[in-house]
């Protein structure tokens, strides 16, 4: 048996190279190695912040854009005048919004305006006016009514008319739509200015948001005596971005609450300021006509049932008309659109007269 015996020795200059443990690292390597991934981390961070700031701007100024035109429209230029499409004598009228800050601009059809009555001094000046209160997007024409036509009945029936561009399709007096609420102040000094010219009966006559302008309106005076509301359309945020859909077709949200809080920024008003329900909800207590169709694809009829039934003047009545489009009731259905309304405007003439005599 023999035994080995191992002398300890001293490794004065470490394990040799073969024999490391493990590998040498340099710490200056080290640090600009973990210098390097905190660059590229930061850089990655960087440039997903950039990336998402620049998409969150981008989604705010494309709904800033559609609050914009939604405040301004592109309404088409007026084509014609009343003496040229209907043969009616007609001034140019220019008169300042109830509130004071807008100037409204329209047409002034005094009744008997035609040339032979014109000729004719015996004929007397008519105390009833119809005012008409156009549609959102369209003007003072509105010729897909239209308007012409129904001015013509009106003159022939002894009415004075008088027709003009809310603020937001004029082209002189320019200023953004506000769904009723500086509107209503126009309709307001429109029937001012029909009785500075000798109306003591005045009914508004609106189409689409007109008509809902129309309600607001009323819910701020006591001189208008009758309306004729045709496809009434009540402005709200539901309402208007459901109209807005069928354009662009957007996500309630975050679209809804963007263009709710940027429409401001055009209009100086917010959509919470529109008394929609106060609108559906009042009785009126004047004769209301609602005429709207089932197949108006752009204010549901049950809105305009709703209205009709709160109605409580016993010459109030409603004309639902099976399918039915938005604003296009006269021109399917003429004969009876004309029959109804003449109807309707003679039994409230009669009323009215039977009030001034007693």
């Amino acid at each position: 048996m023999s035994i080995t015996t191992l002398t300890p020795r001293q490794l004065e200059s470490g394990f040799p190279g073969s024999m490391q443990p493990f590998p040498f690292i340099d710490p200056d390597q080290l640090f600009a190695k973990k210098k390097a991934k905190s660059r590229v981390k930061h850089l990655v961070v960087a440039s997903l912040a950039s990336v998402t700031a620049m998409c969150l701007l981008a989604i705010v100024i494309f709904h800033g854009y559609v609050a914009w035109m939604l405040a301004y429209p592109y309404v088409s230029p007026l084509t014609s005048n009343p003496k040229a499409a209907i043969g009616l004598q007609y001034e140019d009228v220019v008169f300042p919004s109830h509130s004071g800050q807008t100037t409204v601009s329209g047409w002034f059809v005094p009744a008997g305006g035609s040339e032979i009555a014109a000729a004719d001094a015996s004929v007397a000046a008519s105390t009833r006016t119809v005012v008409f209160s156009h549609g959102y997007g369209a003007n003072r024409e509105e010729t897909w009514v239209p308007m012409y036509d129904l001015s013509k009945l009106l003159n022939g029936l002894g009415y004075n008319v008088l027709l003009f561009d809310y603020g937001y399709a004029s082209k002189e007096y320019k200023a953004p739509a506000t769904g009723g609420l500086e509107e209503s102040q126009q309709l307001l000094a429109a029937i001012d200015y029909a009785k500075s010219r000798g109306a003591e009966d005045i009914v508004v006559w609106g189409f689409s948001m007109g008509a809902g302008t129309a309600l607001q309106t009323a819910l701020q005076t006591d001189e208008i005596d009758a309306m004729i509301l045709d496809s009434m359309f009540i402005p709200s945020p539901e309402a208007l971005f459901d109209n807005l859909n069928q354009f662009v077709e957007l996500p309630r949200f975050p679209s809804l609450p963007l263009i709710e809080s940027l429409i401001p920024l055009w209009t100086g008003s917010n959509f919470g300021s529109i008394p929609a329900e106060e609108v559906m909800s009042n009785d009126y207590g004047m004769p209301i006509y609602v005429i709207h169709g089932t197949n108006d694809v752009k204010a549901d009829y049950e809105t305009a049932e709703v209205v009709a039934s709160v109605q409580g003047n016993p010459l109030s009545r409603s004309w639902i008309v099976p399918d039915g489009q938005h604003e296009m009731l006269f021109q399917v259905h003429p004969r009876e659109y004309i029959q109804r309304a003449a109807l309707f405007l003679s039994q409230v003439d009669g009323q009215l007269q039977t009030d001034k005599a007693s």
